[in-house]
């Protein structure tokens, strides 16, 4: 049994705080977050429950401690952090035990035979963003509870902070140097083997899959500045964005690229299915009624992000389907590969030494 929180520990906590807020990335201070409550606490795995606007659960992230004796006998400790793809398959007590944490916007318990289920509220301004939970053999102590709402709330603040960095202060969605800086960790995550991606220190562990990115244009939109203005320019960017929150879904990645143009990071099991969530979003554009304009269409290029590629070519090739689909009229989606197959585009083929 782990010992009490004592005065001893608190420069142990300090340190890791000011290692907290030394991070410069938000998905990496999630998991700073869970090292440092762990050991804290006595235990070896802690999780992180992130909800979207709604409240509505959107992320899951476990951090796993163990100890692994190598064939000389020496033990070390290995840690691994892993997201949650599919939240239908979370446990219904932990379902139940956060959604009472919602509804009371305090710290609940639930106990699970000898053992006790815990989950603390994340706040992010007044409201609740997520939940840390962790399960142990005994009730928190008020020494651990106050230790726990103060790393939580630092947590959140300095969270809050980093995120309006990462933002486009118009829509809100992430900014250009949000995906500029993000996307080495981005490219480990996409396909990469886990056994190579638990080497790299902070980073996430994504089982198989395909990612799709798409450059996304509204079209005529330099008419619409011209004819109405920038104040109706910036609201009609708002609402696009708006839609394109609503359209993608929670786990999809977007950005604003610059000016009119957006980039989407979607997963999909195959090509049909990621021109499915592409068409989503350009029938809902076109749907749409605009302020002062009316309609409004987009047009899209994408192309998969293939882990072998660099992601500045993969966006390229995004790119130069975007302009295809555009000097075709517009309001269309273009796959690179489908140009490929076409013979549109031709093949790029890189040699080795072109990478360094």
């Amino acid at each position: 049994m782990a010992k009490e929180l004592n005065q001893s520990q608190l420069p142990g906590l300090l340190g890791k705080l000011g290692k907290m807020t030394s991070i410069r990335d938000t998905e990496l201070l999630e998991q700073s977050l869970l090292r440092s409550l762990g050991p804290l606490l006595g235990i070896l795995n802690t999780s992180l429950y992130r909800t979207d606007e709604k409240q509505v659960l959107a992320r899951v992230l476990h951090y796993h401690r163990s100890k692994v004796v190598e064939s000389d006998g020496e033990a070390r400790m290995v840690e691994r952090v892993e997201e949650v793809l599919n939240l239908a398959e979370l446990p219904k007590e932990v379902i139940s035990l956060t959604e009472n944490v919602r509804l009371l916007a305090k710290p609940c318990t639930r106990t699970l035979g000898h053992e006790v289920l815990v989950a603390y509220p994340l706040f992010g301004g007044n409201e609740v963003c997520g939940y840390f939970v962790f399960q142990r053999d005994r009730e928190v102590s008020p020494v651990e509870d106050a230790t726990i709402r103060g790393v939580l709330e630092v947590f959140s603040n300095y969270y809050a902070l980093l995120d309006i960095s990462l933002r486009d202060r118009l829509t809100g969605l992430f900014n250009r140097q949000a995906l500029e800086n993000s996307f080495d960790r981005i490219w480990s995550l996409l396909g990469q083997p886990d056994s190579f991606t638990e080497k790299l220190e902070g980073r996430r562990s994504i089982p198989g899959g395909q990612y799709y990115l798409a450059l996304i244009d509204i079209d005529h939109f330099k008419q619409v500045n011209d004819t109405h203005g920038h104040m109706v320019g910036d609201e009609i960017l708002l609402l696009v964005s708006r839609l394109m929150s609503a359209t993608f879904r929670g786990s999809d990645l977007l950005y604003r690229y610059g000016g009119e143009e957006f980039v989407a990071i979607a997963a999909a099991e195959n090509e049909k299915i990621a021109r499915n969530i592409f068409e989503r979003l350009r029938l809902a554009i076109e749907a749409h009624s605009f302020p002062r304009i009316g309609g409004l269409t987009i047009s899209i290029g994408y192309c998969r992000a293939d882990p072998n590629i660099l992601p500045q070519e993969v966006l390229s090739r995004a790119d130069r389907s975007l302009y295809r689909a555009k000097q075709d009229g517009r309001n269309r989606i273009y796959d690179h590969q489908e140009l490929l197959a076409a013979g549109i585009f031709t093949e790029t083929v890189y040699s080795e030494a072109e990478f360094f």
